[in-house]
């Protein structure tokens, strides 16, 4: 197996490179070595995986800083644990929970569920789970299935989550009856003074376990690495989480699992550019298309379709073509595709096409130089001005 490339030597940029400038140079690599580009082209293919594989690193800080100090193996998946943390409460999509607020506000808030209890044998809800996902622009807009692996508390499977050995039973600790607590009376010089501290004999749990389970050493839950899938909405955006209810860690004394939090990352599209729900892209036309108007091909999220160019059309125009962008949220209705034109002025022109622009510019006259002296503007200036997207 060959060994892995330096992801800052794949993206050609420097280890003190921002943010910025990782996601302007994985744009180009991605552009350039798009499938769809070079089809067939196994060595492109790669190139393109390659560059992905960097981005999704150099993209996260939390790896990157791992990738810094330790290389490949401080990102390698066998290296990787996944923890467990509070999290605050999120509103629901069907089965599923996400947040559209900021993921680095959603993501450390809360607590396990509940203050402490009163009864040490209570229901306890279980603390939630958290991890990651990357998925790429389309996968984003259309939606999409994703596996995620954790680590995470489970009922501990020999004992029945009982902590006790199989044949073995329970018990109910004498000292405190079962209350976890017991009442502590001293003499002091302002008289008999009771206090209440945990159990001695049972630790505060309120019961004994003789023979405790060996698998779970009493516990009766265990931690496990499980690979749960997770449906991903059509229209979800960058850095949004979803909450998918429990599936985090078990809880304890018959109380409810808590839930898994997945940070959703998306992958710059070489091409799109998202703008709410709507998709912004750039298209270079010739001189000559843009003045005689022509039938063009614009690639859309769901496959090139066929788009009238008009005579006459300016740099900048913008066009729209109308429910081509991405889903929205919780909805069947989408955004729209916003087309930006752009005209390749020709170079390098030879004697005789220089010759025949000349005679074109003689028998167009100067009315274009002569409005812009006079400080006019034609209709159509107007609708290519405001029609520009605004950055």
């Amino acid at each position: 197996m060959a060994e892995k490339r330096d992801y800052y030597e794949v993206l050609g940029v420097n280890k003190s490179a921002s943010d910025d400038e990782i996601k302007k140079a994985y744009r180009k690599l991605a552009k350039q070595y798009h499938p769809d580009l070079n089809p067939g082209d196994k060595a492109a293919e790669e190139k393109f995986k390659e560059a992905n594989e960097a981005y999704e690193v150099l993209s996260d800080s939390d790896k990157k800083a791992r990738y810094d100090q330790f290389g490949h193996a401080g990102v390698d998946p066998n290296y990787g644990a996944g923890g467990a943390g509070g999290a605050g409460g999120f509103g629901g999509f069907g089965g599923m929970d996400f947040d559209l607020g900021d993921i680095f506000g959603s993501f450390f808030g809360g607590g396990f569920g509940g203050g402490r209890q009163s009864n040490p044998n209570a229901p306890r809800r279980g603390e939630d789970c958290q991890s990651r996902v990357t998925i790429s622009f389309e996968e984003a807009a259309k939606g999409c299935h994703k596996k995620v692996e954790i680590n995470r508390i489970e009922g501990c499977s020999e004992c029945n989550s009982t902590g006790a050995k199989k044949g073995t039973n329970v018990e109910t600790c004498s000292e405190c009856g079962g209350r976890g607590q017991v009442n502590i009376q001293q003499r002091t010089a302002f008289g008999v003074m009771q206090t209440t501290r945990a159990c001695p004999k049972c630790g505060g749990k309120g019961k004994i376990i003789p023979t405790p389970c060996e698998k779970c050493h009493g516990n009766g839950r265990v931690s496990k690495r499980v690979s749960i899938d997770i449906n991903i909405p059509a229209g979800i955006d960058d850095r949004q989480v979803i909450n998918v209810r429990g599936e985090g860690n078990k809880g304890a004394n018959g109380g409810p699992s808590g839930d898994l939090k997945v940070a959703v990352f998306v992958r710059p599209h070489p091409f799109f550019e998202r703008d709410g729900y709507n998709v912004w892209c750039d298209i270079t036309v010739s001189f000559a298309q843009a003045v005689l108007g022509d039938s063009i091909q614009v690639a859309t999220l769901d496959g090139k379709v066929k788009y009238d160019l008009p005579a006459g059309t300016q740099p900048g125009t913008v066009f729209k073509l109308k429910g081509r962008g991405i889903q929205i949220l919780n909805s069947k209705g989408k955004g729209d595709q916003l087309v930006r034109i752009n005209v390749d002025v020709p170079k390098n022109l030879s004697a005789n096409q220089r010759e025949l622009i000349r005679q074109f510019q003689a028998e167009f006259g100067d009315k274009a130089v002569q409005a812009q002296t006079y400080g006019e503007s034609s209709s159509e200036d107007k609708k290519s001005f405001f029609g520009k997207k605004k950055k």
